[in-house]
């Protein structure tokens, strides 16, 4: 489980400082769940809370009963989190090289950790790829290089700051299907509302805000995104 407790974030600004979330409760425990709004209105804040790229200024946010705060290794290897843009996280000079960066903790000898990077690669359809430059990728080949990264560490949650939004339709069709059909518990903050739909549970975010919630409200997906839409 994911708890909230009335976690706050308070960020410095010039003149004093801005409340970027407010002091918000949830408990998300659904396996497919979208975060939807408008830029600025918290939800990749919300996002990176869970795996502590932010940390809350007040209140607590525990993932598994592990405090972010307090825990944060442990709340990182149980999280994966995956970038709007890959660039942030491919830092190795090729895609083999980029997955078995991924890999050493499980796998600390050499030999045996590129072993292991080219049996991701090519459970993502990569694997012809391991030897070319990271920077020669086309975007969608970058975004999938990426979350392939972030899977090789068998997380428990995946957390996807919005994974479709560099992508053109056919890429982004194809994230798509590939993120719902993941085994780790998925969240995602995203602007495509045809992916917020087919996930179990959508939060509407607002003003850092939880605005429109399908859990707490007895609603479905696709109402949830009429109501955004509706204020949009």
């Amino acid at each position: 489980m994911i708890r909230f407790d009335a976690a706050e974030v308070i960020a410095p600004a010039a003149g004093g400082s801005v409340r970027v979330l407010q002091p918000i409760t949830l408990e998300l425990t659904e396996q497919r769940i979208a975060l939807i709004g408008a830029n600025g209105s918290g939800k990749s804040t919300l996002a990176r809370l869970v795996n502590g790229l932010v940390l809350p200024s007040t209140g607590t946010v525990t993932v598994r009963g592990r405090d972010t705060a307090h825990d944060g290794a442990a709340v990182r290897r149980l999280v994966g989190f995956a970038f709007t843009n890959p660039a942030a996280q491919l830092v190795m000079p090729t895609a083999l090289e980029d997955v078995a960066l991924s890999l050493r903790r499980t796998h600390p000898r050499k030999a045996r950790r590129l072993d292991a990077a080219r049996a991701v690669l090519a459970r993502f359809g990569l694997e012809q790829l391991g030897e070319r430059s990271v920077h020669t990728l086309s975007g969608g080949q970058q975004q999938l290089l990426a979350l392939a990264g972030v899977l090789a560490g068998e997380p428990e949650i995946l957390v996807a700051d919005e994974p479709t939004t560099l992508l053109d339709l056919r890429n982004s069709r194809a994230m798509t299907e590939l993120l719902l059909s993941l085994r780790q518990q998925l969240i995602v903050a995203t602007h495509d509302l045809s992916l917020a739909a087919r996930c179990e549970r959508v939060i509407v975010m607002e003003a850092g805000a939880v605005a429109f919630d399908t859990a707490a409200e007895g609603a479905g997906p696709d109402e949830a995104v009429r109501w955004y839409g509706a204020r949009a």
